[in-house]
């Protein structure tokens, strides 16, 4: 998910209570969370088609999927294909075309794949791969502009509380895709009169938040940082005024702005300095300056470096299974024993609501235990839980009607493991990828990363439904050995950046980038003479508190 550069200055507004805050301007609460309902799809749809696969209706009328490993891998992972498009392609429709607009145009991708997966027909499930498909380009460009857009919005002693929504979206998606899966079950009863509306219920409810945010988001604002891009700097100080509630003559707006204004010239800056040949053409073309500075990711070996980090946290995070879990729950509870599709579907919606429940103390100890910590403790519960459910399944598999009880210890393990994933590299990699990279890059950084995600997603998505078929237990062990790879990787190689600022990632690193664009962000606030007017309102403030 790309999280946009998010500058750490002391800004007017940085003190105080952030829980006054939001309280007294609950208007940038209600923005936040709106924009926000693009996660909610995109961790609905991991969900949501994993509790198709087990319903009656939909094994009678597409058994060519359910019946083939390989045609039931292709629908799951080709919303992955989708989402590696939708994520790469939102960084810079962002840029051309505003966030605001990019994120309609997300809505009307959802809205379209489906409504086009519920057309599906008997015994011809081509619908359904084009739904999932533009649903999957959909939810990518939600991953790559939502969080973007939400940090572009908050003050910034709320940024963090305020982008986290697009984190907490996608899990509660995640948790409410499976009990809609467990309660359609029942449309019509479980068994041959069974309504269609059980597989396509959850489709139909998946497009009512697209349609919503559709609808609701020309009355969002566009974003300031945006604005100024494009040089419309009035209107940029009028929508700062209306999302703070303030007059566009109050100090604290005029600085604001005067931020951003500043980032703006440094970014400018940096690609000249980069690309001299092309700093003419910049300024006439943002395709130029946006292609430039994708380019400028890995034309140094410092920048690669921190770009390689980020993808390897993605490669870790989506090998250790997690995504196998998510969406294929429903078939993996079966394999265990748990017989018939409605009792694994209540065991896929328990998981839900361990996800949901075990990721939100992280989010609040994060910034205190460090992101090292955290990842080596989960991936060593997680290898522990996948290498006991791994023997349990070898040592039971074939007779699973006389060790019931050993079916439910290996959905134990499988709960305790989804638990530790939502504990530690469910919010840990994002905050990750989204603070190693110095300003000058971050965004466009940050968006490699997330498409690292999408691309290891679609290759776990692809190849585990016949792992299970062929493997059975090996599948577990499978897991089992990235997780120790993750493990070592995270011990000898992953640096911790808990506390860790912009200009100390360069002593992380080992590295000058972030000094240099420190020092270029420093001459550039001196440009649009934010350093005095700053120094002016702090005395002034200092004495109304005297």
């Amino acid at each position: 998910m790309e999280t946009g550069p998010v500058i750490q200055v002391d800004q007017v507004g940085a003190s105080g209570n952030p829980w006054k805050k939001i309280f007294s301007n609950p208007k940038i609460l209600f923005i936040a969370f709106f924009a926000s309902f693009g996660g909610f799809e995109y961790g609905y749809q991991q969900g949501v088609l994993g509790q198709s696969l087990v319903t009656t209706r939909f094994i009678h009328n597409f058994p060519t999927i359910v019946d083939s490993t390989s045609a039931t891998g292709w629908l799951t992972s080709i919303l992955q294909l989708g989402g590696l498009a939708g994520s790469l392609s939102a960084g810079i429709f962002g840029e051309v075309f505003s966030r605001k607009y990019t994120m309609f145009s997300a809505c009307c991708w959802v809205i379209l794949g489906s409504y086009l997966y519920c057309g599906a027909s008997y015994h011809n499930p081509s619908l359904l791969y084009a739904g999932r498909l533009f649903t999957g380009i959909g939810v990518g460009t939600f991953s790559g502009v939502g969080p973007l857009y939400n940090a572009e919005l908050a003050p910034p002693e709320l940024r963090g509380f305020l982008v986290s929504f697009y984190q907490f979206a996608t899990i509660l998606g995640i948790m409410l895709s499976f009990w809609v899966g467990y309660g359609s079950n029942y449309i019509g009863g479980i068994g041959d009169g069974q309504s269609e509306l059980a597989w396509r219920l959850p489709s139909i409810i998946q497009g009512i938040p697209a349609v919503c945010l559709a609808l609701g988001i020309w009355w969002l604002p566009f974003s300031p940082r945006w604005l100024v891009n494009k040089g419309r700097d009035e209107e940029a100080v009028s929508t700062l005024a209306y999302l703070r509630n303030l007059s566009v003559d109050d100090d604290s707006i005029q600085m604001e702005f005067m931020e951003i204004k500043a980032e703006a010239l440094f970014q400018q800056r940096v690609l000249q300095k980069q690309f001299p040949q092309v700093g003419a053409k910049e300024k006439n073309s943002v395709w130029v300056r946006e292609f430039a500075q994708y380019y400028n990711i890995v034309r140094t070996w410092d920048n690669f470096k921190r770009v390689s980090t980020a993808w390897l946290v993605m490669f870790f995070q989506q090998w250790s299974g997690i995504d196998a879990i998510i969406y294929y729950a429903a078939q993996v509870f079966q394999s265990v024993g748990l017989t018939g599709g409605t009792q694994a579907l209540l065991a896929t919606g328990v998981t839900g609501v361990v996800f949901f429940v075990s990721t939100l103390p992280a989010m609040a100890i994060i910034d205190r235990v460090g992101r090292k910590p955290m990842l080596q403790v989960g991936s060593v519960v997680m290898w522990i839980s996948m290498v006991i459910a791994g023997v349990i399944v070898s040592r039971f598999g074939k007779d699973w009607a006389g060790h019931s009880a050993a079916g439910w210890v290996v959905v134990t393990f499988i709960w305790i493991y989804v638990g530790a994933f939502g504990a530690t590299w469910g919010p840990v990699s994002w905050t990750l990828v989204s603070e190693i990279f110095p300003l000058s890059i971050r965004s466009k950084g940050a968006s490699i990363g997330a498409s690292s995600n999408w691309l290891n997603n679609f290759a776990v998505a692809f190849f585990v439904p016949p792992m299970l078929a062929a493997w059975g237990w090996g599948t577990y062990i499978f897991f089992a050995v990235f997780l120790a790879g993750g493990i070592v990787w995270v011990h000898f190689c992953l640096p911790e950046t808990k506390g860790a600022t912009l200009e100390e990632m360069d002593k992380v690193f080992g590295s000058k980038t972030g000094a240099e664009d420190a020092e270029m962000l420093q001459q550039a606030r001196r440009d649009v003479g934010l350093l005095g007017v700053s120094e002016i309102f702090e005395e002034k403030e200092h004495k109304e508190m005297v």
